[in-house]
C-alpha cells in the first residue's frame, strides 16, 4: 500500500525506477480506457517513453483458453511468461493471495518516463478524474484530495478544479506534464 509520506506535495509520486506515476480515476462507462488511449498516443508522439498499469475490477483472463501458456496455467503454473520476437507477456495466478498493490506492480514494469494509472482510484496517488454526468455517479473530487483536475464532457461551473474537456488530449496531458515535473525526452 502506498503510504501518504510516498505521495509528493503534488499529489503524484515517483519511483528509484520511473520518473513519475499519475492516475486517471472514473467510474465504469466514464471513458477512462478511451482517455488513456489517447495520452498514451500523444504523449509518446511527444517523445515520452509511457507505460501503463490497468485496474480490473472483475476477473479477466488475457490468455486464450487452448493456447500453450493457457494449458501451462491450466496444469497449475504460478507464472507463465510468453515471448515472441514481437512482444512478452507474463501472466501470474494470484490464487489466494491477495491483489498485488500498486507499488508491487509498479515494480513488475520496465523503467518509463511515465506511467499512467487506470483505476485504483482509493489508491493515495495524484489524478484526474474522468467525469460523465450521463453515467450517474458522484464526483470523486469532493472526498479525494489526490484530484487534482476534472475531464468532463459536461461543464461544471461549480467544481473548484481545473475542467478540461474530456476531447482536449493536448491540454491533459501539458497538465499531466506540468503537475509530475516530467522531464522532456531525450
Amino acid at each position: 500500500m502506498l503510504l501518504a509520506a510516498d505521495v509528493t506535495n503534488l499529489g503524484h509520486f515517483s519511483t528509484d525506477k520511473h520518473g513519475a506515476v499519475f492516475a486517471l480515476a472514473g467510474w465504469s462507462g466514464s471513458g477512462k480506457t478511451t482517455l488513456v488511449e489517447q495520452l498514451v498516443a500523444h504523449l509518446v508522439g511527444l517523445g515520452y517513453d509511457i507505460a501503463t498499469v490497468k485496474h480490473a475490477h472483475h476477473h479477466f483472463d488475457a490468455d486464450t483458453p487452448g493456447k500453450d501458456s493457457f494449458r501451462h496455467r491450466q496444469a497449475g503454473s504460478r507464472q507463465v511468461l510468453v515471448s515472441s520476437a514481437q512482444r512478452s507477456a507474463l501472466f501470474t495466478e494470484h490464487a489466494d493471495n491477495d491483489e498485488p498493490d500498486l507499488p508491487d506492480l509498479l515494480g513488475q514494469l520496465a523503467p518509463a518516463d511515465l506511467v499512467l494509472v487506470e483505476g485504483f482510484k482509493k489508491y493515495p496517488i495524484g489524478k484526474i478524474e474522468i467525469f460523465r454526468p450521463s453515467v450517474g455517479k458522484p464526483r470523486l473530487y469532493p472526498q479525494d484530495d489526490l484530484v487534482m483536475a476534472v475531464a468532463s464532457d459536461a461543464q461544471l461551473d461549480d467544481c473548484p478544479l481545473p475542467v478540461f474537456d474530456l476531447s482536449d488530449i493536448a491540454a491533459i496531458a501539458n497538465f499531466i506534464i506540468v503537475q509530475t515535473k516530467l522531464k522532456r525526452a531525450c
